[in-house]
């Protein structure tokens, strides 16, 4: 009989990095995220910044935060002292004025808003060029905008500055 010798190994040794592997590290985070992460998104917790497009508060962002079980929406808040920056993309994101009085110029159009209402930006091929006016110089415009990130990777939305916030300073 011939004689062998018998390893045995304790420990699995680790598996290689590939991209099924993440994948399946993905799903468990995801998973984990959507039992765990946060319900509510503290408006404190959040950055307020000045941009190029105006002021502007982030809320949701996979860009920028990955903690939030919902990575499809992109929300943030604007605020509007004189004008915002003019710019084009493919619309199809919804606006709620939460505060103010104001108007928007779509595609050449003056569209006129004020609190409690909700602006639809259309989608339209090659974009929409737009921009948007506080009327009452005293009291700045507020409002929320929701973009569902799919519907707009979906369109290939490409975004293009065409003008700043006269708040904006380089």
């Amino acid at each position: 009989m011939a004689e062998f010798e018998r390893t045995r190994e304790r420990e699995r040794p680790p598996i290689q990095d590939n991209p099924y592997e993440r994948t399946l590290k993905y799903r468990k985070e995801f998973g984990e995220r959507m039992a765990n992460g946060p319900i509510v998104i503290r408006g404190e917790e959040r950055e307020v910044f000045q941009a190029r497009q105006g002021k502007l508060k982030f809320f949701l962002d996979p860009t920028f935060y990955a903690e939030p079980p919902l990575q499809n929406w992109r929300v943030f808040m604007h605020e509007i002292r004189t004008k915002s920056g003019r710019h084009r993309h493919q619309g199809g994101l919804v606006i709620y004025v939460l505060d103010g009085k104001g108007y928007s110029i779509v595609d050449g159009e003056r569209l006129d808003w004020a609190k409690g209402d909700v602006v639809l930006l259309p989608m339209r091929p090659g974009g929409v060029e737009h921009q948007h006016f506080n009327l009452a110089p005293d009291k700045p415009s507020k409002w929320a905008a929701f973009i569902n990130i799919p519907i707009i990777e979906h369109l290939a939305s490409v975004l293009e500055q065409k003008e700043a916030s006269p708040d904006f300073k380089e």
